[in-house]
């Protein structure tokens, strides 16, 4: 942005450490491997996010195998999976970033409502039209995050949008998003609303 003298750069790595193709067609999630991180370096600000693109399962899911430092398999739980790879992006960000020059933000867990015992009548966001009064269970893969930030020698701001996102049932697309009325999208948020809220966080924490 000219009035600003700012530039953005959207880089999307879904899953933080890579995913390549062999020579027979196979798709290998390696999770130790890293070779974004080139694009990321130098930067004033780095804003991280993943978990919502893991519980993709079966023709959804976007690899065929896991390569593990020397161990390789179909697959395996997505926490798991998704904590080895946080551990590779923490040590990367451990290593390599001067986070006296670059300030390192990772937005929290995006909450779905697939499965939501909170919701009165439903478990899902069918028909829900306000905020929910209360919410039930923890994200685990919120606490997975918040384990290996706390872990890191670097400082890290969690941007914690997890709790609040919780109560807005409400803010997704249900049968109006991907699938119409033949399936139900309460995962992703319609915008304006849920995601700007995230976004103000941001800009004041960024100001």
């Amino acid at each position: 942005m000219q009035k600003y003298n700012t530039s953005y750069l959207m880089y999307r790595n879904a899953f933080l450490v890579d995913i390549k193709t062999e020579n027979n067609g196979a798709r290998v999630l390696e999770l130790d491997s890293l070779s974004s991180a080139a694009q990321w370096k130098e930067m004033d600000v780095l804003i991280f996010d993943s978990w919502h693109w893991w519980l993709h399962t079966g023709r959804k899911q976007p690899w065929d195998f896991v390569q593990d430092v020397n161990s390789t398999y179909k697959d395996a739980p997505r926490l798991t999976l998704y904590e080895k790879a946080l551990n590779t992006w923490a040590k990367w960000v451990d290593s390599e970033v001067d986070t006296t020059k670059t300030k390192i933000f990772f937005q929290g867990i995006s909450p779905d409502h697939d499965n939501n015992p909170g919701i009165s009548g439903s478990n899902r966001c069918q028909g829900v039209t306000q905020p929910l009064k209360s919410t039930i269970g923890v994200h685990e893969e919120e606490l997975v995050l918040e384990k290996v930030l706390k872990e890191m020698n670097k400082s890290v701001y969690l941007l914690n949008i997890t709790n609040l996102s919780q109560y807005r049932a409400d803010g997704h697309p249900s049968v109006f998003g991907h699938g119409g009325h033949r399936d139900l999208d309460c995962t992703h948020w319609c915008l304006a609303g849920v995601v700007d809220t995230w976004n103000l966080l941001l800009s004041a924490l960024l100001g």
